[in-house]
């Protein structure tokens, strides 16, 4: 074990027991007990339900979301999908290339995966191919948004390097890649990128991007040691949230403050497993229904709500600079109805969750107990942050019935 960084860690060390996961696959019941059975599996029983998507009460706003001309030129990322299709045989692009209205956008986990996984594994396929499917990434996303995931996917393989355990699982490239429809620059297409840590949904839908749902967590945020010595994730998320925090005054904590600690014997019992944490947006819950909690935009001060954009723009620097500049614009537009929560501390140390839900974006961050590492309770170093567009625009679903129904009338 690497005793500097465990030493950085608090005295945090390995978890001694054991997850029944084998090469990225994680095996069930008898193998797996049945609470958590239940709970990483609930991908595949969001299937059962047709899409509707995350709102307040069961039905979506409409009108939210308009078809446009963003400027915005996508051929390198085609380019780029293209190449990297050629590059597969045949039985591999079969298994990589689905239909643009497939289901499998919608069976992502951030855990390990408890059935076949659909796409190529990108440590199973040659560095060449992989190669292309990183320029892919690199193309589609802002120079942030792609160096934060692939951080976030060092940092796997520095969690697995930390412990000395998972060595086939915990790794750089232990992600499944998947390509929808036919890259176009004019017809709509995407690609998904799913696996411990890393879920990214992008899709293009004209000139248009829509990068949602979104997961990128780490275990711990950071690496001192080895291979990926230097490598950090989502830090801005941290301080950002903590500023925006640290703004609000004790006479508003009423409109915004949920608990004071996000310690287990403070919390709901659904709120205090270490599987979902406090987030109630992920994987599997595309259909969420949750009212809004927190204080309002509207009743935040100009300062306030500057800070508040800060914070959400950290997650929109993620998008390709003319897609965060539209995406901040329809934010603003409805900043007044966004609704801001927090659990827990704001000091140096304290764990803490919040959620920024607007009608066209969630977005929830959460420190979770430890899956790999020995701490029993949310520290800061093990993070979890999930970004969605909420009233039925993940996946590009929104947008794309529009695109059908202008340019597809009889489909």
């Amino acid at each position: 074990m690497a005793n500097k960084t465990f030493s950085a860690l608090r005295g945090v060390g390995a978890r001694p027991t054991g997850l029944p996961v084998l090469d990225g696959v994680l095996y069930g019941e008898p193998l797996l007990p049945a609470v958590p059975a239940y709970e990483l599996s609930a991908a595949l029983r969001n299937l059962t339900q047709p899409y509707v998507g995350l709102t307040t009460d069961g039905t979506p706003m409409r009108g939210l979301y308009q078809l446009a001309d963003s400027g915005a030129n996508h051929k390198a990322a085609v380019d780029a999908a293209q190449a990297f299709l050629a590059s597969l045989s045949d039985s591999e692009r079969m298994c990589t290339q689905m239909p643009l209205d497939s289901d499998e956008w919608r069976t992502w986990t951030n855990a390990f995966v408890m059935w076949p996984a659909k796409g190529v594994r990108l440590e199973r396929i040659s560095q060449a191919k992989r190669d292309l499917v990183l320029d892919l990434m690199r193309e589609s996303l802002s120079e942030e948004g792609y160096e934060s995931a692939r951080n976030c996917m060092r940092l796997n393989a520095a969690l697995g390097e930390l412990i000395g355990l998972y060595t086939d699982t915990l790794t750089e490239f232990a992600y499944n890649f998947l390509v929808f429809g036919e890259p176009s620059t004019t017809e709509p297409w995407g690609w998904q990128i799913m696996g411990h840590h890393v879920d990214i949904n992008c899709v293009f839908v004209g000139s248009q991007l829509v990068l949602a749902p979104v997961f990128l967590g780490a275990e711990p945020n950071f690496s001192l040691d080895g291979a990926y010595a230097g490598t950090r994730a989502l830090d801005l998320e941290t301080d950002k949230g903590l500023a925006f925090r640290r703004s609000l005054t004790e006479s508003q904590e009423d409109a915004f403050l949920l608990s004071r600690t996000v310690l287990a014997e403070d919390l709901p019992a659904e709120l205090a497993g270490p599987f979902n944490g406090r987030h109630v947006g992920g994987a599997g819950r595309d259909n969420q229904v949750q009212p809004y909690e927190g204080i309002k935009g509207s009743e935040l001060s100009a300062d306030q709500q500057g800070l508040l954009l800060d914070l959400v723009d950290v997650y929109l620097s993620r998008l390709p600079g003319v897609h965060a500049k539209a995406k901040r614009r329809q934010v603003e537009d409805h900043l007044d109805e966004t609704r801001f929560c927090w659990r827990g501390g704001h000091d140096d140390v304290a764990a803490f969750y919040y959620r920024v839900h607007s009608p066209v974006l969630w977005v929830e961050y959460d420190n979770h107990p430890g899956i790999f590492l020995d701490n029993e309770e949310p520290e800061r170093f093990h993070i979890h942050t999930i970004v969605r567009e909420p009233n039925g625009n993940d996946y590009g679903k929104d947008l794309l019935a529009q695109h059908y129904a202008l340019h597809h009338s009889a489909r």
